[in-house]
């Protein structure tokens, strides 16, 4: 299963380091508001801790500086009983400025993990 979402953003001061450069810590806030953007409907199971992040890795290609409008693409790579593995690409105008892998699990109230509910593998 592959299903992508895209998610625009535009680089501003607040992003930047002191040179113009988006800060290398930005990309994972970036990565992370995308992926709110199209869960933000999902509903976790009451009790339920929902995702966390188990693994993170992030490969830097090319600069991404202030002012510039990129798109960040995010696809379901794996999806496992209680876990899943998306991929974010940046990218500025067909070109891929950073990759990000994201393996995220599924906790239940006892911080445990738990099935992903069909409810939001649905939503999917």
């Amino acid at each position: 299963m592959k299903k992508e979402y895209k998610f625009n953003f535009t680089v501003a001061y607040a992003d930047t380091d002191t040179e113009g450069v988006m800060y290398h810590a930005r990309y994972i806030e970036v990565a992370e508001r995308a992926r709110f953007n199209f869960s933000k409907n999902m509903k976790i199971p009451d009790g339920d801790i929902g995702f966390v992040v188990r693994d993170l890795n992030i490969k830097y290609m090319h600069p991404l500086l202030l002012g510039d409008d990129f798109v960040v693409q995010s696809d379901f790579v794996k999806i496992g009983a209680a876990s899943m593995t998306i991929e974010q690409k940046f990218v500025k105008d067909d070109k891929i400025c950073a990759i990000m892998n994201i393996t995220i699990a599924y906790l239940g109230s006892d911080m445990r993990p738990k099935a992903i509910p069909d409810s939001i593998l649905n939503a999917l």
